[in-house]
Order: structure tokens, then C-alpha cells, then sequence
């Protein structure tokens, strides 16, 4: 070929380089981590400058405060930012873990070892801290990755892999290990979803549109995240001071992430005692309120919901509100609109908690507590690189193993089969 494209020319180089990246220390990984990390509080203005241009773009195209939050970065996050670098050097290094061992009768000693991926394709959306997140754990892992964020937060982007490719190839990380997709060119997305020849997985993160794009179009092998409608049902026997406390967290803290609950669902004997106060609550907090006929009865300012609203991933101050019957209609109407991420129920009967958490299939299921913690820092492995809501080779918060594969190690002495 004569002539290579740019996303051709990035997943040459990003082959090349995978290669060279599975064999290295955890010691010399663990070192580039910590200079990437030193290297995003050193160089944090110029990071603030193009993300300022980011956010001024943003406001002018008319994005959402919610998407406005999600790409606005601050010296803090972006300290958070070079804090979860730091986090992945402290965690085990999958690569190279022995998963099983065996002799067999005619002498052959058979391993199964843990191995990188290879060449990791990321396209997202207006987070730029899922630059740092996925070549953080690309780079632990002895994956080459080639990301492709949005639009939106291009200039910030680009800012990024600037300073933290730096870093890691004067620590001894193979140059072409951490790529950024420079054109904002939606063709470049097509192309990277055909890019067989270099790319071993493609991970996409982000809204219902993209992930469908990539899963109808990709001849790339995809590990599909999961856009987030997520449920919390307030049962009858709930602690309502506890439910109160979950639901508006579980909606307000952070709206625009994929964790953040999309509907509220509440047993009609506890609906009159909690779905008053509640809904008040949210109104001053600036939530758009959508409900069923019976909902509507509870405040004035609760518009009435329509179909489309229960199978609608906001990621807003917008709340969808309904009041159910029993556990079972709130199980049944959990499984036609989940996207299988994240489900909560908040009760006090250990019956009920053990049937939401049997029946409901979902990546996440909780018993009292926040759909919020659905997260790879919450969980304890360090920063994520998605929220897989599939069921093959990964499901949940994707840390370190979830990018790894692996192959069998075999040693014999001239065995040949007969």
C-alpha cells in the first residue's frame, strides 16, 4: 500500500508497538504511569486552556449543562486524573498470571497464562478523563490503544495525549503505544470500525447512538458498554429516610453519567407517605419530573410520561417516576426497558432483596445503596475503561483482566501425536 490513511498509519504503528509492550516489566509500566501522572499536575494549564476552548464551542453548539459537566475539566479532576494513574501502578499486573497448569499422561505440561489483548480501539464521547482512564490501563495491561474521544473535546484531547505519550515513551513505553485519532471526521470512526488488519477490539463508551453505530457496524471484534437506564424501586417495607437519601443521589449527583438513575419505581402502599416530600425535593434540585397517571396526583409540577420516556436514557435533570403494584410489576418493568447496567431496590425485607437480586438481569445489582458505585474506582480497580453491559468475556466495570486474553504454554520432550 502506498499510501496509508491516518487511522492505517496509527494502527501500524500501534501493532508494532503492542508488540514490543507485552513484554515489558510491571516495574518499567508502573514507572511510565507515575510519569504520565506527574506529568498532568505539571502541565495542568495548558490542559485548562484547551478545555476552555472546549467548553465555549460547547456552550456555542447549545450542549446540555449535564454534557457541559461531563467535559469540563478542573485542577482537581485533573488531579483525580493523574491520582488514578497512580492507583493502577498499586494493583496487580495481570500479564503473565499463570490461570491454570496441567501434565498431561504422555508427558506435555500444559499453561494457561494471561496475555494482552493487543491493539485496543476506544471510540467515546465529551469525557476527556477517559483519555487518561484508557491509557492508563492500555498501558498496565501491555495494550496498544488507539482512542477516538468526540468532537466536543477535541483541543482538550489533544492536550492530553500530548503530555502523557510524552511521558510514558521517555520512560521506555514503545512510541505508538498511546494514539489519539486527530480528525474529527466522522469517516475516521467507519474506518477505525473496519481496521481488522491492526485492531484487536474495538470498546465504545458513551450515549445509545454510538454503541449502536459500533455494534451494527463493526467488523472489529467489540466489547459493548452499556448506556445506563437505570431503575430504583422503593419497596413497601423501605427505610423512606434511606430511599429519599438514594434516590435523589442516585439521579442528582452526577446526571450525566451512565450510572445515574433514569426511572423511580414505587410500591403504591408507601406511594402517598413518600412520593410528596420526594418529588418536592426533586423540583428544587431542577429535576424535570415525568410520571405515570398516579404519580401525577402527587405534585403539580409532574408533566405525564410517555412511552418513550421509560426506554429514554436522559442523562439530564429528567426523571421518569412510577408507581407499581408490587415487587413483580417492578421486576417486569425493570426487565422490558434495563439495559442491564445497573438496579437498585432499597427495602427492609431480606426475601424481596434476594429476589430483585436473583430475577433482575443486570450488570450491577443493588440492595440498599446508591446505582451510582456502579465504577471501577468504587469497586476497587482503580480507574475503568468502561462499563460492559454484554455478557461475553466481560460484564460490569472493566478493569485490569478484563483487557487481557490468553494463551496456552506447552513444553513437551519430541511427544508427536500418534
Amino acid at each position: 500500500m502506498d499510501h496509508l490513511t491516518e487511522l492505517q498509519m496509527k494502527g501500524k504503528n500501534g501493532k508494532q508497538a503492542a508488540r514490543k509492550l507485552a513484554t515489558l516489566s510491571t516495574l518499567t509500566k508502573n514507572q511510565a504511569l507515575e510519569k504520565m501522572a506527574e506529568a498532568l499536575e505539571k502541565e495542568y494549564p495548558a490542559i485548562l486552556t484547551a478545555n476552555a476552548i472546549d467548553i465555549e464551542n460547547g456552550r456555542t453548539k447549545g450542549l446540555s449543562q449535564a454534557l457541559l459537566d461531563r467535559l469540563l475539566l478542573t485542577k482537581s479532576r485533573i488531579e483525580a486524573m493523574a491520582d488514578g494513574l497512580r492507583k493502577v501502578t498499586t494493583l496487580p499486573d495481570p500479564i503473565g498470571e499463570l490461570l491454570s497448569k496441567d501434565k498431561r499422561p504422555n508427558g506435555l505440561e500444559i499453561s494457561k497464562v494471561r496475555v494482552p489483548l493487543g491493539v485496543i480501539g476506544i471510540i467515546y464521547e465529551a469525557r476527556p478523563n477517559v483519555t487518561v482512564d484508557a491509557a492508563g490501563l492500555c498501558l498496565k495491561t501491555g495494550n496498544a490503544v488507539i482512542l477516538r474521544g468526540g468532537s466536543e473535546a477535541i483541543h482538550s484531547n489533544q492536550a492530553i495525549i500530548q503530555i502523557i505519550a510524552q511521558a510514558a515513551y521517555k520512560a521506555g513505553i514503545p512510541t505508538g503505544s498511546l494514539q489519539l485519532v486527530e480528525t474529527t471526521d466522522r469517516q475516521a470512526v467507519n474506518e477505525m470500525l473496519k481496521l481488522n488488519q491492526y485492531l484487536d477490539v474495538i470498546i465504545p463508551r458513551g450515549g445509545a447512538g454510538l454503541i449502536k453505530t459500533v455494534v451494527e457496524n463493526s467488523t472489529v471484534p467489540v466489547i459493548e458498554t452499556g448506556t445506563g437506564i437505570c431503575h430504583t424501586f422503593v419497596d413497601e417495607s423501605a427505610d423512606l429516610k434511606m430511599a429519599a437519601a438514594i434516590a435523589f443521589n442516585a439521579k442528582v449527583s452526577r446526571p450525566g453519567v451512565c450510572n445515574s438513575m433514569e426511572t423511580l419505581l414505587v410500591h403504591e402502599k408507601i406511594a402517598q407517605q413518600f412520593l410528596p416530600e420526594m418529588l418536592e425535593k426533586y423540583q428544587q434540585a431542577g429535576v424535570e419530573l415525568r410520571g405515570c397517571p398516579l404519580t401525577i396526583q402527587f405534585h403539580q409540577r409532574v408533566k405525564p410520561a410517555i412511552g418513550e420516556d421509560w426506554a429514554t436514557e436522559y442523562s439530564d435533570f429528567i426523571l421518569s417516576i412510577k408507581v407499581v403494584k408490587n415487587l413483580d410489576e417492578a421486576i417486569e418493568h425493570i426487565d422490558q426497558y434495563s439495559t442491564r447496567h445497573s438496579e437498585a431496590i432499597v427495602t427492609k425485607n431480606p426475601e424481596n432483596a434476594k429476589r430483585f437480586q436473583h430475577e433482575v438481569d443486570a450488570a450491577a445489582v443493588y440492595v440498599n445503596a446508591s446505582t451510582r458505585f456502579t465504577d471501577g474506582f468504587e469497586f476497587g480497580f482503580g480507574a475503568e475503561i468502561g462499563i460492559s453491559t454484554q455478557k461475553l468475556h466481560a460484564r460490569g466495570p472493566m478493569g485490569l483482566p478484563e483487557l487481557t486474553s490468553s494463551k496456552y504454554i506447552i513444553s513437551g520432550n519430541g511427544q508427536i501425536r500418534e
